[in-house]
């Protein structure tokens, strides 16, 4: 039978129900995060029939602002559209925060949520959540780049697509659907869908041919350039990177672009903004880079930590595909718009029929990932830490979180894909973490980022939530999320997901028995020390009741002697209970200078 069809009574009938799990397959979309509930029935009825056929299948959270997080990671595992649901009431307004997260990091996301029947708005009906009761439509309406009520199954297939379609538009965002109960089990008058959706969204290779010559001219005459990049960057980054051998420019990363660029690439100087390196930053205010190009970065409080670009307007070219990352850097001699694949491969035609103003060796193919990183560049990525290198190589136990971060990438697969959460847990990450990913050049996966935070909204359990959506995206890929005992006790129930779908990832839990980041800052600001306090737990044990394989991890030695081969092939999850020396003081020195500047 069709994908949108339906057994009634022994007829085929479609609801509009099984009409969105259509034009979801038509997208590619695997998952539909959520939790069920009485007004969302119909939706979980058209899933269960959609799972029967092989298409879209429902994955249950625990809380359904961890499926907004799990289809967050999905999209940026998979570029497929993510997409979670609830039902109304306190389903919907449970959402919104990994909703509000997802809008201030551009990821785009259909969230579906129920309405009470029609017939039943302004009666008080259980959990009423229309215009005359929690107005979720209007509620969602200031996190999402789209949000409308569909109060008439005419409606449906016009409100649908339209709201995916904006949700791919720049910038990409989530949108929202309020769905009547009665509306989603309708049956529509004449076969649907009528929408060629991935037609519609296919993106042209737009750009200013004009803005473009400029910036060829602006790269030629750089002496000493910089290439700033960020998350944006993603889809051109093999390009963006044989540029940067043929113009020797240096490279660093915002702290949502880290993961993008090997820490062991030769021209790789580290992370600017929030816990990043002092190396990186000073770059920024170097009077010796002459161009600094700014590709694909929203510079933000997070990227900028202080650094003000409109000082430095003359020699700041700034390159990007969404309009709202522009809006950041006004202040500058050049903006070039456009998708970022065809722009810079247009630059890089121009120099291959003009030549390099430097000998150059361009690496054309994508390069082998080792295990083991060579000595020269070990010493390079040194660098970044020699402020705490003897607590970067520390024997001591509890353990160093600088010495963890050093040692992760050496117990863990080549490949591995890191989720930091927010918190001490990222800090921590940005800073010390250098994954050995040595590609540095060639054509790559946009989404084949090694690392990935989430910031701005910056929510607390992003991660767990997230890594489970990056697995289900990625089967094929090792995934460690980097978590602390703070966002563990708001979301670890989300870790029985990962037990249920059978997922093999490695939750590596900072346990100091304290809100970290606000402890250590609360110190270094002389501000009260007050409220940062956790009970001790036995993360390990908590582990092992939901099904999880828990280790405790007291040193380097610890850490070391695991088997992760093993861990990685038992599929099904493991927690490391890492008890972290408490008195280490995370890198947020530009963070807490920052705060008291403004206060």
């Amino acid at each position: 039978m069709p994908a949108y069809e339906v057994e009634a009574e022994g007829t085929a009938q479609q609801e509009y129900g099984d009409l969105l799990l259509n034009y979801l397959e038509q997208l590619g979309v695997e998952y539909v995060f959520g939790i069920p509930g009485g007004a969302i029935e119909p939706f979980y009825n058209a899933l269960a029939r959609s799972e029967r056929r092989g298409g879209p299948r429902a994955i249950t959270a625990r809380h359904e602002a961890g499926a907004a997080f799990m289809a967050d990671g999905y999209w940026r595992n998979s570029g497929k559209l993510g997409v979670c649901c609830a039902t109304t009431g306190p389903g919907a307004t449970n959402l919104i925060t990994g909703v509000a997260s997802a809008y201030e990091n551009n990821v785009p996301m259909l969230v579906i949520t129920a309405q009470t029947a029609l017939s039943g708005f302004g009666t008080g009906a259980f959990q009423e959540s229309s215009c005359t009761g929690v107005n979720t439509v209007e509620l969602f309406n200031h996190c999402c780049r789209y949000s409308t009520l569909i109060s008439h199954p005419a409606q449906f297939e016009h409100k649908l697509t339209t709201a995916i379609m904006n949700a791919f538009a720049e910038p990409m965002g989530p949108v929202h659907l309020s769905i009547p109960i009665d509306v989603m089990r309708a049956t529509p008058a004449q076969p649907l869908p009528r929408v060629d959706l991935p037609d519609l969204l296919r993106k042209p290779a737009l750009f200013d041919n004009d803005a473009v010559g400029r910036l060829y001219s602006e790269l030629r005459l750089a002496k000493k350039p910089l290439f700033v990049i960020g998350d944006g960057a993603g889809e051109a980054i093999g390009l963006i990177l044989n540029l940067a051998l043929g113009l020797n420019a240096l490279l660093v990363v915002t702290p949502h672009g880290k993961g993008l660029v090997s820490p062991y690439h030769p021209l790789f100087r580290g992370v600017i903004g929030f816990s990043g390196h002092q190396s990186a930053q000073q770059l920024l205010t170097d009077p010796e880079i002459d161009r600094i190009f700014i590709i694909g970065a929203e510079l933000g409080e997070w990227a900028s930590q202080g650094w003000q670009p409109e000082h430095h307007k003359q020699r700041i070219i700034d390159i990007e595909a969404s309009e709202s990352n522009l809006t950041k850097t006004l202040m500058a001699t050049l903006h070039v718009r456009g998708r970022l694949e065809s722009i810079f491969e247009a630059v890089l035609k121009r120099f291959d029929s003009q030549g390099f103003n430097k000998t150059r060796k361009l690496i054309a193919t994508e390069q082998t990932i080792v295990s083991e990183p060579t000595p020269k560049n070990l010493e390079l990525v040194r660098h970044f830490c020699l402020d705490e290198e003897a607590k970067y190589c520390s024997d001591a136990s509890p353990i160093k979180p600088q010495r963890l971060m050093r040692e992760l990438p050496n117990i863990f697969p080549a490949n591995t894909h890191y989720l930091a959460d927010v918190g001490a847990s990222f800090s921590w990450a940005t800073h010390y973490l250098h994954p050995h990913d040595r590609r540095i050049s060639g054509r790559r996966d946009a989404k084949g980022g090694l690392f990935r935070a989430s910031l701005n909204f910056a929510s607390m359990g992003w991660a767990i939530g997230s890594a489970i959506g990056t697995a289900l995206a990625r089967p094929d890929k090792p995934v460690v999320c980097i978590t602390g005992d703070g966002s563990l006790l708001m979301n670890g129930q989300e870790i029985t997901v990962a037990v249920e779908e059978k997922l093999s990832i490695i939750f590596v839990v900072l346990n100091d028995s304290a809100y970290g980041m606000v402890k250590h800052g609360q110190r270094m600001t002389g501000a009260e020390e007050i409220a940062y306090r956790l009970p001790t737990t036995n993360f390990a044990a908590f582990a092992e009741a939901m099904g999880v394989e828990g280790r405790i991890i007291h040193s380097a030695e610890d850490l070391l002697a695991l088997d992760c081969r093993a861990l990685f092939n038992q599929q099904k999850p493991t927690l490391l209970d890492v008890r972290i020396d408490q008195d280490e003081i995370p890198p947020i020195g530009m963070r807490t200078k920052a705060l008291q500047q403004k206060s």
